[in-house]
């Protein structure tokens, strides 16, 4: 015979202003099978807890129903304390009555009225609740780490340091990303490759952390604790074990006029290169693509020149299996297509540059060896526009978004032009400054009252080249009246956009993205870096444009969150998952095909000679997520979900 408490919280005022909670225990005291029916301001507190364990004990409770917020926030509180008064956690259910009603009705009878059904439909549906149990997966300790920006070395180091297996994976030639590339960092000023450097060298080092550079992943199989992953690492035609870096190879080589990635294009490379001169791993890769001998069968002059032969055109791509027990995403961004903005002139005049490419020309292991000078001629600009906002926050152009960092380097862009440059002139055009970290407010201010960056609030509308000059013109929206600007060189402040891949990696690895391509988290306040594939983490701009500290946090995060995860020998998990009845399914495979997460696989019934009798459908516990797309597709209605089959829908229903 049932016995159900039900608990009906006020939630302070966010239910009782508008929903009669005396009116609501009394409804519910006069329900069948309903022994007790109590209301309190604030259930979620200590006493409150305390008396749904009195009164699960005291009443001999076969399930309970809490009236109050959304189970999203508390659900996991009061289910623990149903089991610490030895009452089955999943025996309790919680109503939401705020959220659902008195959040979003402004007539307080009828939230009462709604309150009141919305408590009877769960009534009826823990009456049909089982006693589920947690289901435990083994743990593999091994974590890998997608991506080697200062964001994928951070959780890589954090997790290594605490004596957890990582691999670390990077699909460039070296480890770095895109903070390898930057002059100074702001708010401090500090030199990017002295904070950078030393931690590239330590993860490669590390005894805990497999490096695997010129990698990608391949496919990602199983779940929470137990990932199989395969991981392509591309053929770098260069033997690591034999190569010692001394760079013969990078002289001898006749094709010399590629445009290098590392300096966005502003200085060229061969063809067999290291990345950059703090590269590590400091040995060089074939571009296979430019390459004289992969072209036409002829050269092998890096070949030749190799003291230790460690020049090898017959390697082949590699595919290395690995078992993971969690998963960080920490791929970063990219630079937006400038050439969308035609009004910039991008491509067209040698002179406008984005933000990136003026960090090179800043930079000391750059093209110029540090000195600002324009690409066209060589020449020092004695006028810089700098202009805010190309490419983000403009819903025309797609990305209605802020990319976050840019009012902050392009104040620093601003610093070290006047640092370097004391007579130059700077503008910078911008829609508003958005300098919101610590010390950041600061930080732009001292690029304009001390190094005298002058800012002018408006956007500009065309840029042409005239007598030399690239004329910027625009309006100053504080004074109502335009502007225009004789500049030397032009800076584009352009969006920070996800990776061009990260779809198909998001697809790769079952977790969301957003209509950008950044990736999603499960929840934007308390799992901001969980996704809603259980044991796959983000870490940096991937998840949205962040900056260095904002990125640097996360990745720790991650690895407190993968350290948890490594805690333990075996990991429980909710039950709520689907659950096949084999005796009637009828291997129809709907269930296959609409899974999102691979969860079910195709299982051969036998006989007990071993002969094959049919197949049916089997769910793998560890990879439901319980989201119950199979039951809709299943044909023969052998598929349920645990804790929310067809009887206790139903029977909520006609509870309403």
């Amino acid at each position: 015979m049932a016995k159900i408490g039900v608990f009906v919280c006020h939630c302070g005022e966010n239910i009782a202003a508008k929903v009669d909670c005396t009116k609501l225990v009394a409804a519910m005291e006069s329900h069948p099978g309903v022994a007790i029916a109590h209301e309190y301001k604030y259930f979620c507190s200590e006493p409150g807890q305390e008396s749904i364990k009195k009164a699960v004990t005291g009443h001999g409770l076969t399930g309970v129903i809490v009236a109050a917020c959304s189970p999203r926030m508390h659900e996991a509180t009061f289910r623990t304390a149903c089991a610490e008064a030895g009452l089955n956690p999943y025996l309790c259910e919680i109503a939401n009555i705020r959220e659902q009603c008195s959040w979003v009705h402004s007539d307080g009878e009828q939230a009462t009225r709604k309150a009141i059904e919305i408590t009877r439909s769960l009534v009826e549906k823990v009456k049909r609740n089982n006693e589920l149990q947690p289901i435990e997966v083994p743990v593999t300790r091994r974590a890998l780490v997608i991506g080697g920006g200062i964001a994928g070395i951070q959780a890589a180091l954090d997790i290594a340091n605490a004596g957890g297996d990582v691999v670390l994976v990077e699909r460039e030639a070296s480890l770095g990303g895109h903070m390898a590339q930057l002059s100074e960092t702001f708010p401090t000023l500090d030199c990017s490759q002295c904070i950078m450097t030393p931690r590239m060298v330590e993860a490669a080092r590390h005894p805990k952390i497999r490096l695997l550079t010129y990698s990608e992943i391949e496919k990602v199989e199983g779940f929470i604790g137990n990932f199989n992953v395969t991981v392509r690492q591309k053929a770098r035609y260069v033997d690591m074990n034999l190569c010692t870096g001394c760079g013969e190879c990078i002289i001898k080589c006749p094709a010399k006029k590629i445009s290098g990635e590392f300096d966005c294009g502003l200085a060229n490379r061969t063809a067999i290169y290291t990345p950059f001169a703090q590269a590590v791993p400091n040995k060089p890769v074939i571009d296979s693509g430019h390459c004289i001998y992969f072209k036409n069968g002829k050269c092998k002059a890096c070949q030749r020149v190799c003291p230790t032969g460690a020049i090898n055109f017959d390697m082949e791509d590699e595919l290395v299996e690995l078992e993971i027990g969690a998963i960080v995403v920490a791929t970063g961004f990219q630079v937006q297509n400038t050439a969308l903005y035609g009004e910039y002139g991008y491509g067209r005049y040698p002179d406008v540059l984005t933000g990136l490419q003026f960090e090179r020309l800043a930079s000391a292991s750059g093209p110029t060896g540090g000195k600002i000078q324009r690409p066209s001629d060589g020449k020092e600009p004695e006028t810089i526009v700098f202009i805010q906002c190309a490419g983000s926050r403009d819903p025309s152009k797609g990305i209605p978004y802020c990319s976050k960092i840019c009012c902050m380097y392009t104040a620093k862009h601003a610093m070290l032009y006047h640092h370097k440059n004391h007579e130059g002139n700077s503008r910078i055009f911008y829609m508003d400054i958005r300098a919101a970290g610590k010390g950041y407010d600061e930080f732009t201010r001292r690029a304009i009252e001390e190094d005298g960056a002058g800012y002018v609030r408006g956007r500009v509308s065309k840029l042409w080249q005239e007598n030399g000059k690239l004329m910027v013109r625009g309006a100053d929206t504080l004074l109502g009246r335009p502007v225009e600007v004789a500049a030397d060189m032009v800076v584009l402040a352009t969006a920070m956009v996800p990776q061009s891949d990260s779809k198909e990696l998001g697809k790769t690895l079952g977790i969301g993205y957003d209509e950008y391509g950044f990736f999603n988290e499960a929840h934007l306040k308390l799992r901001p870096v969980e996704t809603a594939t259980a044991g796959i983490f983000l870490a940096g701009a991937c998840q949205s444009p962040k900056d260095i500290p904002d990125s640097v946090a996360q990745a720790s995060a991650c690895a407190s969150k993968v350290l948890a995860l490594f805690s333990r020998e075996k990991l429980e998990r909710e039950p709520v998952i689907a659950q096949n009845n084999e005796a009637t399914c009828s291997g129809c495979w709907g269930c296959v095909l609409a899974c999102p997460y691979n969860a079910i696989e195709k299982k051969d019934l036998t006989d007990r000679a071993g002969n094959l009798i049919r197949r049916v459908a089997s769910v793998n516990a560890g990879l439901c997520q319980g989201c119950g797309t199979c039951v809709t597709f299943c044909r023969s209605n052998s598929i349920d979900l645990a804790g929310f089959t067809e009887k206790q829908i139903f029977a909520e229903v006609m509870g309403l």
